[in-house]
């Protein structure tokens, strides 16, 4: 059986490999931190189940240390109350709401944030701890804050971060407001997504200083975003080609969903093709255009729903072969969708870092190209 300091060897050989560990500062931390003191248990999914149910896997089983030290995203909380030691059961469904991220992804993106020797950094986000304890390793503990919404989940990934040898600034409350005491800052760090930039980040990063952050909506598709603070309350910036996936910020998230009825309402062609939606970027710029809409479907049948307004869009293959969109509610759904994505294949479909976002107190705008070109402003 492999030993904590074996499997972290060999995931950092595997990291260094792919090309995602190119720093040495960072490359001792990935050795330095134990990654099973900051998750525990956790939930693994079950394979084929749907919708998806996962199963605990508590310290000390068969494959939980290895299965920790795979490079992979762990669940450790479900509907932000449910925990792996609450399940007595073999198998329960859930929405994941707390997890310790894949270690490719966040020493990445730990790398994408361009940190130097001495820089200060907030940390929105501090989840299980393990990317807080390797931000410290890095950093120092006096250069690091970090923030976490849930009281409990700060709790332990405090003690995690005490046993692992670190003490950085840690502050239980609401990251999308920043530093209760108004700090100034050289980088901030999230590892949630947010609807758009909470503007009281763009008042503790010092002008000249960047901000990484992942964009969502409430169709949960991200993308990665790195601004640079132009002056108090401005930033801009461009998003970047690696896709990155974390859960939103509480606060952005969307409310309960009732129950969906499928209702008649106005019918007619549809001048693209509805699977585009499927795509990763095609799928992010519908957002863009519908940030309040949940997308469920896929290929031909895709079904758009309002949160905000419970207006609807659904669309099914017609007998021309082509597709027939029926549409409901104050919002024309499919058609703000329908001309963001004849845009979008008008520039000759750009992957995200051709994207980019301009930040200010009185808007917020992703757009293609060029900030004259097409783009959306953000639901701020």
């Amino acid at each position: 059986m492999s030993t904590s300091a074996e499997l972290r060897a060999a995931l950092t050989e595997r990291l260094t490999t792919d090309g995602i560990l190119t720093d040495r500062e960072w490359t001792t931390a990935a050795r330095a931190v134990p990654r099973e003191l900051f998750v525990g248990s956790f939930f693994a999914p079950v394979a084929g189940s749907m919708p998806t149910s996962y199963r605990p896997l508590r310290e000390g089983e068969s494959g939980w240390l290895d299965e920790i030290y795979d490079d992979q995203t762990l669940v450790t909380q479900l509907d932000g109350r449910i925990r792996p030691d609450d399940v007595s059961g073999e198998a329960v469904t859930g929405s994941p709401s707390s997890s310790s991220t894949l270690p490719s992804l966040v020493l990445r993106m730990w790398h994408q944030l361009g940190t130097e020797a001495g820089h200060r950094v907030l940390e929105i986000g501090t989840g299980t701890g393990y990317s807080t304890a390797l931000g410290a390793h890095r950093l120092g503990d006096a250069n690091l804050t970090s923030i976490e919404y849930d009281p409990e989940i700060a709790e332990r990934a405090a003690t995690a971060i005490k046993a692992a040898g670190y003490a950085p600034r840690l502050i239980t409350g609401d990251g999308l407001r920043g530093d209760p005491n108004r700090g100034s800052y050289d980088r901030l760090i999230a590892t949630c997504s947010v609807r758009y930039i909470p503007l009281p980040w763009l008042h503790q990063v010092k002008a000249g200083g960047q901000i990484l952050v992942t964009l969502s909506g409430w169709s949960y598709v991200n993308a990665l975003a790195l601004l640079t603070v132009t002056a108090p309350g401005e930033a801009s910036g461009h998003f970047l080609h690696d896709q990155a996936s974390f859960m939103i910020a509480r606060p952005h998230d969307r409310p309960p969903l009732p129950v969906l009825d499928l209702l008649p309402g106005e019918e007619r062609p549809t001048q693209i093709s509805p699977a585009v939606l499927d795509n990763w970027v095609g799928g992010w710029v519908a957002q863009l255009a519908a940030p309040s809409a949940v997308r469920m479907g896929a290929g031909d049948r895709q079904i758009l729903w309002d949160v905000a307004t419970g207006s609807q869009a659904r669309t099914e293959p017609d007998a021309d072969g082509g597709w027939t969109v029926t549409q409901r509610g104050p919002v024309r759904l499919w058609d703000r969708v329908e001309r963001a994505l004849q845009h979008w294949q008008g520039a000759g479909e750009p992957s995200h870092d051709e994207f980019g976002i301009t930040v200010s107190a009185a808007a917020q705008r992703v757009w293609i190209g060029a900030e004259d070109g097409p783009g959306w402003d953000l639901p701020i």
